[in-house]
């Protein structure tokens, strides 16, 4: 595969959606020395790029990555195996890395129930919240789950409570989780605590990692 070859296809990755899987296996000097994708290790010095992966700085024990698409992300010496997009990275991982829009909001594809969905990720719902029109392309029984009250900006509206067998981001999956179907429009399904609790939260810059616990 040419050089040429390998950047264009490097640059169709978060059109594609695929995920990348990068740790940082130690540092030499001021070279972070990157796993990517399972490859075998490589030396990268600041400004240089390996598989998609551009380092942008190093220190004393991490090396801040700039990944395909643009997202930055911090990863420290001895860490799990990052997985950054919507698809699964080989050899999986317990913690996926998500990186801020324009605007703030962390917006990232997933799945519920094996079906894909766009997630908004909203730490102030304490449920999993999915609007009625996208509960019924995801083929959710929701009208046989428990019927509730729904406090909403113009007042209170009729929903439905029920568990949700699967909720997947990157290569993290989480069962039974708890979720409402509102029948307000939404832009995105909003993934509320019952999903965020199970894991442990760091932000950094415009980076959020979530760890499971």
């Amino acid at each position: 595969m040419t050089p040429r070859l390998m950047l264009a296809l490097a640059a169709l990755l978060p059109v594609l959606g695929w995920a990348q899987s990068v740790s940082l296996h130690g540092l030499l000097g001021r070279q972070a020395l990157l796993i990517v994708d399972g490859k075998p290790p490589r030396a990268v010095a600041p400004g240089q790029t390996h598989l998609g992966v551009t380092v942008l700085s190093t220190d004393e024990d991490r090396a801040v990555l700039a990944l395909a698409g643009g997202q930055r992300l911090t990863l420290r010496v001895g860490e799990s195996p990052v997985s950054v997009g919507g698809a699964p990275a080989p050899g999986g991982s317990d913690r996926v890395a998500l990186s801020a829009d324009a605007r703030g909001h962390f917006i990232t594809p997933g799945s519920i129930n094996n079906r894909p969905t766009q997630f908004l990720v909203d730490t102030g719902a304490s449920v999993v919240a999915i609007g009625q029109a996208e509960a019924d392309r995801l083929g959710l029984s929701y009208r046989t789950g428990q019927p509730v009250t729904l406090r909403t900006a113009n007042g209170t509206a009729p929903g439905w409570a029920l568990k949700l067998a699967t909720l997947r981001i990157g290569d993290v999956t989480a069962y039974e989780v708890d979720a409402v179907v509102t029948p307000s429009a939404m832009p995105a399904v909003l993934l509320g605590n019952s999903f965020l609790n199970r894991f442990s939260m760091r932000r950094d810059g415009d980076t959020m990692l979530l760890v499971k616990r």
